[in-house]
């Protein structure tokens, strides 16, 4: 790790274009810092973490809200899966719907619908073709999405098998995330300065309501998705590690609170566990937050791996042990 003036910048070598964002993002708020997977993104750069104690920032949390990893082990026998690995996978394929629209049947009712939210919040009132945005919410619950979004299935190193998916808030958190930016007069320039909303303010109590919701969802598709892969499976789930890595949360960080904003980056407080997922088809680690001077110069908070420009392994090289430890998971196939 390496200062940039008063910023903490992991990795080698440094991305110049996420330098200067993170940079800039640094002069609006207290705190920023990046991760070693970082790269360029909207305002704020994949990697960046900044914080502010009295605002949250819509552009430093991004598009996907609450995009996150969940890792689940199950208990069924590797042999068993590799075995059957082409006909599991078509199963998969067939029952739970990637990329756009859905192809599954299967409904999922959550509480999070009867939330009174969807009709207090003016975010919420947008339609699209008579649809609301809490009936697009409804129909893509446990939809995976495309682009870096995927299901897959992992051994460890004692050949336990795990599922892995990686996704977010689907289309519900991209025109939530929008209007609070448009709300917010954003502007559209890439290298832009971030937005940022204080956070007692009427916008900005409205954006943690809803940043809320959607995180509720986030983890209720998340969870679909495994428990769909466990039935496929025959199997059942273990532990779990879940987590956002494109997240706001009011944390204590020195003695005083802080809105810690995450973009691509894991929260890994001390003892606190999480899923950096690779790619689809790449391997993946289970980390754990320590105690470190380091861990405290970085707002705890890690890699997040997914859609990375270096390697799974290369990040997370850069900038353990300092403030993670881990284990590894392997994707395995007869």
């Amino acid at each position: 790790m390496e200062k940039y003036g008063d910023i903490p910048v992991c990795g080698t070598p440094v991305d110049l274009g996420a330098l200067e964002q993170i940079e800039r993002a640094r002069a609006t708020c207290e705190f920023a810092a990046l991760m070693a997977d970082h790269h360029k993104g909207y305002g704020v750069p994949i990697g960046g973490v900044v914080a502010s104690q009295v605002s949250v920032s819509p552009t430093a949390v991004g598009y996907d809200i609450a995009c996150g990893n969940l890792a689940a082990r199950v208990d069924i026998d590797a042999n068993q899966v590799r075995a059957k690995i082409a006909s599991i996978m078509d199963k998969i394929a067939s029952q739970i719907s990637f990329g756009i629209g859905r192809k599954s049947n299967w409904d999922i009712q959550h509480p999070l619908f009867d939330s009174p939210l969807w009709d207090e919040l003016p975010a919420f009132q947008q339609t699209s073709k008579g649809y609301t945005l809490k009936d697009t919410a409804h129909f893509q619950l446990g939809t995976v999405g495309s682009g870096n979004h995927y299901v897959d299935l992992f051994v460890d190193e004692k050949d336990r098998v795990w599922i892995g998916v990686h996704f977010g808030s689907r289309g519900f958190g991209h025109k939530t995330a929008t209007w609070f930016l448009d709300a917010a007069n954003a502007n559209e320039n890439m290298d832009a300065a971030p937005v940022w909303l204080a956070a007692r303010s009427d916008l900005g109590e409205q954006y943690i309501k809803a940043l809320d919701l959607a995180g509720q969802y986030a983890y209720a598709g998340r969870e679909a998705v495994v428990d769909k892969v466990a039935e496929i499976l025959g199997a059942e789930i273990v532990e779990t590690v879940h987590n956002h890595h494109n997240f706001a949360w009011l944390e204590k960080h020195n003695g005083l609170d802080y809105w810690v904003c995450r973009k691509g980056a894991t929260p890994a407080r001390p003892g606190q566990r999480g899923f950096v997922g690779g790619s689809m088809g790449d391997n993946a680690v289970i980390v754990e937050g320590v105690e470190s001077p380091e861990s405290r110069e970085l707002f705890y908070s890690t890699v997040h791996g997914a859609g990375r420009v270096m390697s799974r392994t290369a990040a997370t090289g850069k900038s353990r042990w300092g403030k993670v430890k881990g284990e590894g998971l392997s994707r395995r196939t007869p």
